[in-house]
């Protein structure tokens, strides 16, 4: 049995013997062909892997500057998506706090109102108080049985709370007809007022005019006239609006109001 010989040990045999045979030499050309072939076969599987490899790394560098791009453009949408969501919390911020200005009454007025109210409510539990020396009207003043300016009141004020002003306004002003010189005359002639604010402005400017003119010493007359600065401001009447703004502050600079009256007045840039 013959073992194949590479060319390089057929060369040395044929150098050892000092002659070979022609079929020798054809047998070493042979083997030198065939070692060729090999070693194109090899060089060529090997270009193909390294074209695959040079290929690979381009795709994925590639993708690697795609996926840097988007990145980029990712980052610019956050960044502008920032810069709208705190533009529009300041601009809600502002209108919060225009609302809040517009409300006309503030926390501490809100609770003492709340305060009163229950107080009313606890009287009419216990009973009708004494009639008092300022109740008395004139020609049409309360028969027997009638109920009190107290009670007429907190009922009509309860009925203005529940979201039923033209009830509550039969109450104030049947309040102001038979009791003209009670001490509650001035609440009852601005909330006559308040039962028209959201229908009928222009009524209601006038009751809260009369609270102001006839009654400037009362706790009502701050807000009277605070309630006119806002229904001037809503005609577009900015002008007449600062001018009760600036009374609020200056007559009633410790009113809760003069508070709401300045932030008013900061806004139309006066």
């Amino acid at each position: 049995m013959h073992r194949l010989r590479t060319p390089a040990s057929w060369l040395a045999l044929i150098a050892l013997g000092g002659c070979a045979s022609k079929g020798d030499l054809r047998r070493v050309e042979e083997q030198l062909l065939l070692s060729r072939a090999d070693n194109q076969r090899a060089d060529s599987a090997r270009g193909a892997q390294l074209a695959e490899i040079i290929r690979t790394q381009r795709q994925i560098a590639d993708s690697l500057d795609s996926a840097g791009r988007r990145l980029g453009q990712v980052s610019t949408q956050v960044t502008a998506l920032k810069g709208d969501v705190s533009n529009d919390l300041i601009s809600i911020q502002q209108q919060l706090v225009q609302v809040q200005a517009l409300t006309g009454q503030s926390q501490v007025r809100l609770t003492e109102l709340q305060t009163q109210l229950e107080a009313r409510s606890e009287q009419l539990n216990v009973g009708p108080p004494a009639p008092s020396p300022d109740s008395a009207g004139g020609p049409g003043a309360p028969g027997p049985g009638s109920p009190s300016a107290e009670q007429m009141y907190a009922a009509s004020l309860q009925q203005l709370r529940r979201g039923s002003p033209g009830t509550a306004r039969i109450g104030f002003r049947e309040l102001l007809r038979l009791y003209p010189a009670h001490a509650r005359v001035p609440d009852a002639t601005y909330f006559v007022g308040e039962t028209f604010a959201a229908e009928s402005p222009d009524s209601a400017a006038v009751y809260y005019g009369k609270v102001v003119e006839s009654f400037p010493k009362s706790p009502r007359a701050s807000s009277a006239l605070y309630k006119l600065g806002l229904l001037a401001e809503r005609r577009k009447d900015l002008e007449v609006a600062r001018g009760f703004y600036q009374r609020v502050v200056r007559d009633y600079p410790r009113s809760d109001e003069a508070a709401l009256a300045r932030d008013r007045l900061k806004t139309l840039g006066h």
